[in-house]
């Protein structure tokens, strides 16, 4: 691996507990790239991204992320691994108990920040980036769904990630909001760090051209080697969490 790659997956077998979702992954992934992974139902788009943060075991293949060894991580190294990490779910996943300022506090001691003046001027430079410096104080169900997206993004940035792992951020989005995540996102991967996003949502990179990988019979195929007529949307099912 250079000092430039944040992902180096070879031959990894990704498995949802004793059933194979995909087989003989391979990708390589550099500080700055914005990939697409798109697919199916069931395709193994979630299940591929939960194997990078360690939510899924590696069973099979060789697996750098960020500097560690998947094969030989321990348990008790995730919260490191995390750290290094952005991850965006498609589920925003906030405190609805406190207000936004206070979700990115919570976060902030969860990965051992004590300085409170930093954790402020933090908090205060993150919700900038995602244009909610001046909505610190509001509670989350006080805020639109794409500011509350922009939000998980915020704290997806909190520890300064060299990648962020991005499940579906806006399946529960309208489509203007859905642009303006997209353009966040993209401005993020300008900066210098890698977005690895999992999307069935074909209108998105139609209007936003990145990298796309397609999960598609139990494989991981870069998209300009496979030709197709018709987008795995065609088939008609809808997305399941968890695939």
């Amino acid at each position: 691996m250079s000092e430039n790659t944040v992902v180096s997956i070879r031959d990894v077998d990704v498995f949802q507990g004793d059933y194979l979702v995909l087989k003989q992954v391979n990708l390589e992934v550099n500080k700055g790239n914005f990939f697409y992974i798109i697919g199916k139902t069931g395709s193994g788009k979630s299940s591929l991204l939960k194997t990078l943060y360690a939510d899924l075991p590696l069973v099979k293949g060789e697996a750098q992320v960020v500097g560690y060894d998947l094969q030989k991580l321990k348990r008790k190294e995730i919260p490191y691994l995390r750290r290094k990490l952005g991850i965006v779910f498609q589920e925003f996943q906030l405190l609805q108990d406190r207000n936004i300022e206070e979700n990115l506090f919570f976060v902030m001691r969860a990965t051992g920040w004590k300085d409170m003046k930093a954790m402020k001027e933090k908090a205060l430079e993150v919700l900038g980036k995602v244009g909610l410096e001046n909505k610190g104080y509001k509670m989350p169900h006080q805020v639109s769904g794409g500011e509350q997206q922009r939000l998980g993004i915020a704290r997806a940035l909190i520890n300064d990630p060299v990648l962020i792992l991005a499940d579906e951020p806006t399946g529960n989005l309208d489509p203007q909001s859905s642009e303006g995540i997209m353009k966040l996102l993209f401005d993020i991967s300008n900066n210098n760090c890698a977005v690895l996003m999992a999307t069935h949502d074909y209108s998105l990179f139609q209007k936003f051209p990145s990298t796309t990988y397609i999960c598609e019979q139990g494989r991981l195929i870069e998209g300009e080697k496979l030709k197709r007529s018709e987008s795995p949307e065609s088939s008609g099912e809808t997305e399941r969490k968890g695939d």
